[in-house]
């Protein structure tokens, strides 16, 4: 499992270096896991689109806490997406939204998960991915430095990084804080 120390860095230098781990979900016996192929970080009073922009919330508040848990919210009504917090310890509150995976382990499972079975497209997305994992709001403050069921750990080398601007958002587009990797080019 990745330490606390790793998450404890500027929260946009943890969602470039986050690239390339694996997550692991073990659900009854079962394990899953994907390389973490596709990020974006979101960080505190500088940052608009993020959660913790404003004040600390009941939604919020584990990005105001100690670095390392699973900062899991539910969207649209309908789709939980799953980050993890990090920032340096001089910021108060930030979090990486882990936006995609490339599917190793488990695979029938996660298609099962998905209701699908085209890989191409069964993690490619932040909703997806949780629905692939069985993430959901019980992983709400879990601490991924600790042996549970969802964990990050050391995945493999990369060599490129896409920046680009985050998805789906109106405020701070400026900010290039999307991270993709091509595994293919790795």
């Amino acid at each position: 499992m990745l330490p606390r120390d790793f998450y404890n860095k500027d929260t946009v230098t943890v969602a470039r270096n986050i690239l390339g781990k694996r997550i692991v979900r073990k659900i009854k016996g079962s394990v899953m896991s994907g390389i973490i192929t596709e990020t974006e970080a979101y960080r505190h009073s500088d940052d608009p689109a993020s959660h913790a922009f404003g004040k600390q919330t009941d939604r919020n508040k584990v990005m105001f806490g100690e670095v390392g848990h699973a900062y899991v919210y539910f969207t649209y009504g309908m789709h939980y997406c799953f980050n993890v917090v990090a920032r340096h310890s001089n910021i108060k509150a930030g979090a990486v939204l882990i936006r995609a995976i490339e599917p190793e382990k488990g695979i029938k499972k996660i298609q099962k998960n998905r209701g699908i079975t085209n890989t191409k497209n069964l993690t490619n997305g932040p909703a997806k991915l949780t629905q692939a994992l069985g993430i959901t709001k019980e992983h709400y403050g879990v601490d991924l430095t600790q042996d549970s069921n969802l964990y990050i750990e050391d995945g493999i080398k990369i060599k490129k990084i896409y920046d680009s601007p985050r998805v789906g958002i109106k405020k701070a587009t400026d900010k290039l804080w999307n991270f993709k990797i091509n595994i293919e080019k790795n």
